[in-house]
């Protein structure tokens, strides 16, 4: 067995949190194994002054982690799960999706003022064209504001009362330890969650096969067939995590449940639609799912946004 693991890892808190935990829990299964972190800087993390919805390029924030490791400098790499394309290049797979956390989106506002008392007018801090269309959908009268950084950036920018309140995926606020500052947890009723929030992704080269199988031990199966569904109407609808697309899997009655959202990004139109099979078909699922959203005029949509910035399609943005 190998003696030496080397993870690569972008350097907010939030991802040296998650590889840690990584690092962590290999160390503990493989005593005397040597785990290491390599921090790598990703186009996502250098572009912090322009919305994700207006930078183009695939994989914003895996993309020269991905490079690093078919250079062989790094053996793994540990992802947000919504931050991972479809798509990988030749060479390298999603070996391991783990146990989801809180998929949830969390309500962080000034003086923890619920969402159905903010003050008409509020200024809502978010990075995130799918949480802005829900949000507007519900609520017109909000002023959605661009809110880019770490979690610990956007928390300050909202105690300085640069917004009311800001949005953040629930996951990565309890990871942190933040939990304390959350006002409430957002019903997937009002904000659908992001593909793939709350899960951690594993990549691996797909030719490791020694390291695959000690890793596998991460692979949370629910969670890994509520995540392939996901991707599987991401991947059809040729959307990003950036576009206003959602979709939320859950195990029900052993069987797999899934729920899709496209909308426009004023959220004046959202097209809404549930499916439910057997889990083995997560990936036919999630792919029916997407042809009916696309039938019920989700294309339409979509073409609107493409149009408006071709660089949104083909899995080329990326939710932070």
């Amino acid at each position: 067995m190998r003696k030496e693991i080397r993870i690569g890892t972008r350097a907010s808190a939030l991802a040296l949190w998650q590889a840690e935990w990584v690092k962590s829990e290999l160390e503990k299964k493989y005593p005397g194994l040597m785990v290491s972190l390599t921090k790598i800087k990703t186009t996502g993390d250098k572009i912090l002054d322009v919305p994700l919805s207006k930078v183009g390029g695939k994989g914003l924030f895996v993309k020269e982690i991905e490079e690093a490791m078919l250079r062989q400098e790094i053996d793994i790499a540990v992802h947000s799960m919504k931050d991972v394309p479809t798509f990988f290049p030749d060479g390298l797979h999603l070996s391991c999706i783990t146990e989801r956390e809180d998929a949830r989106d969390a309500l962080l506002s000034r003086n923890k003022v619920a969402f159905k008392d903010l003050p008409k007018g509020a200024r809502i801090g978010t990075s995130s064209l799918r949480r802005q269309s829900q949000l507007m959908n519900i609520r017109p009268d909000f002023v959605i504001e661009q809110l880019r950084g770490n979690v610990d950036t956007r928390l300050r920018k909202l105690k300085e009362g640069q917004y009311d309140a800001i949005i953040l995926a629930a996951a990565g606020v309890r990871r942190l330890g933040l939990a304390d500052n959350v006002t409430e947890y957002i019903d997937p009723e009002i904000s659908l969650p992001a593909i793939g929030q709350g899960a951690l992704g594993i990549e691996c080269r797909v030719d490791d096969r020694e390291l695959n199988d000690m890793i596998s031990f991460f692979n949370h199966s629910d969670t890994r067939v509520c995540v392939t569904g996901e991707r599987a109407l991401l991947r059809r609808l040729e959307g990003g995590c950036q576009v206003p697309i959602a979709c939320y899997g859950r195990i029900k009655n052993n069987n797999l449940s899934l729920e899709g959202l496209v909308a426009s990004v004023d959220g004046k139109r959202i097209i809404k639609e549930t499916i439910e099979g057997a889990q083995a078909d997560a990936e036919k699922l999630g792919v029916t799912l997407a042809e009916n959203l696309l039938k019920r005029g989700a294309d339409v949509i979509l073409r609107e946004v493409y149009g408006q910035n071709p660089d949104y399609s083909g899995d080329k943005l990326l939710e932070g």
